[in-house]
């Protein structure tokens, strides 16, 4: 079943056919969009890995445009796709919209049955989305950034009709529902006390204090897993915490986060080719921030890492075993967060990393 998303029940009959043929779906916003499916001309504009995982590498050979910033941004995990498959970096790029460098023009030359893009992206267009449509092209939205279960679960429905492959995204979306139940369950069961718990994306390094997050991404990762968010009360989506709002709050457990690179020497790396052992001196490093060492996080030794690039995707469901286990040690001892992060790779993409996606002092 695909509760909500499908709007003509000729869908169900799409995927066993050779041919493409009209269908209707409901978006994350409730948009009514109608294109023909499985599409053969697709631009993706955010979550690749998703598509990728959700319609397998075959639906790559029907994606004519995408925004590549958000996978590059990710360099030795777009590395290690391009070394598996080339023609990724022969696919046009499309621009930002966050620069504001994003190109309809270009888009409309691609000639694409349809665009994929993130909430915030279709957002952050305005006008221009009314550009595309004129110009005939169906726009779809979809958002694993909310890092709700029912939009996690309908975004990948939706990919799953776009690329034909229903059955596999419904598969994993179940996968995904199935593991954050299993916690959930558990977390009502025991009734503990929730833990405080702070995530930071440490790119910045020791000496700034970076981004936080407050309904979305980490930090509903964080509540999803049992935890009490202390960034919730002052940040909306993401934004930086004074400094001394993080030592009035003193959490419990602290989270860093951080891509492959980062802006200097004591940035927060995790992630494709990172050593654990650095990751662990980064992530050391954090105990000398001004103030730091009257946390009790800190003096508890209860600091862990992760990696940036597996939030806001499906892919996250064992960054949530990640933040229970690290909350909950006792209750959630069973789970190896790193193994399902692997396990998930070795199910549904082509590539197998190496490097460190989780970590703890």
């Amino acid at each position: 079943m695909m509760p909500k998303l499908v709007a003509l029940t000729s869908i169900a009959l799409a995927s066993s056919l050779s041919f493409a043929q009209d269908v209707t779906i409901s978006d994350v916003l409730d948009r009514q969009v109608t294109f023909d499916a499985p599409a053969k001309r697709v631009v993706v504009g955010f979550y690749p890995e998703d598509y990728m995982a959700i319609g397998t590498e075959a639906a790559y050979d029907n994606v004519v445009g995408m925004s590549k910033y958000i996978w590059q941004a990710r360099p030795s995990n777009w590395e290690m796709y391009v070394e598996h498959r080339p023609s990724l970096a022969e696919i046009p790029g499309i621009g930002r919209v966050d620069t504001k460098t994003f190109s309809v023009e270009k888009i409309i030359s691609l000639n694409p049955d349809l665009i994929m893009l993130a909430d915030w992206q279709f957002k952050g267009l305005g006008s221009d989305v009314e550009r595309l449509e004129n110009a005939g092209i169906p726009v779809v939205v979809v958002d694993y950034n909310a890092q709700t279960l029912d939009l996690h679960m309908k975004s990948t429905e939706i990919i799953g009709v776009i690329t034909g492959q229903e059955e596999r995204a419904q598969a994993i979306a179940n996968e995904y529902k199935h593991n954050l139940s299993m916690i959930q369950e558990r977390l009502e069961e025991a009734n503990l006390p929730k833990p405080t718990v702070y995530t930071e994306y440490g790119a910045a390094g020791v000496d700034e204090v970076g981004y936080t997050f407050g309904k979305n991404m980490w930090g509903a990762i964080s509540t999803m897993a049992g935890g009490e968010n202390i960034s919730a009360p002052y940040v909306e989506w993401w934004g930086k915490l004074n400094p001394e709002q993080i030592l009035a709050a003193d959490p419990d457990v602290i989270v860093m986060t951080g891509y492959e690179t980062g802006n200097g020497d004591t940035s927060m790396i995790m992630g494709q080719g990172v050593d654990e052992a650095i990751a662990k001196q980064r992530l050391e490093g954090f105990k000398q921030r001004t103030g730091w060492s009257t946390l009790t996080a800190v003096k508890n030794n209860r600091m862990y890492g992760a990696y940036h690039g597996a939030c806001r995707t499906i892919l996250d469901g064992a960054m949530i075993q990640f933040y229970a286990k690290a909350m909950y040690p006792d209750l959630f001892s069973d789970l190896d967060p790193d193994a399902a992060y692997q396990d998930f790779y070795k199910k549904y993409l082509p590539v197998t990393p190496k490097g460190t996606f989780v970590t703890e002092l």
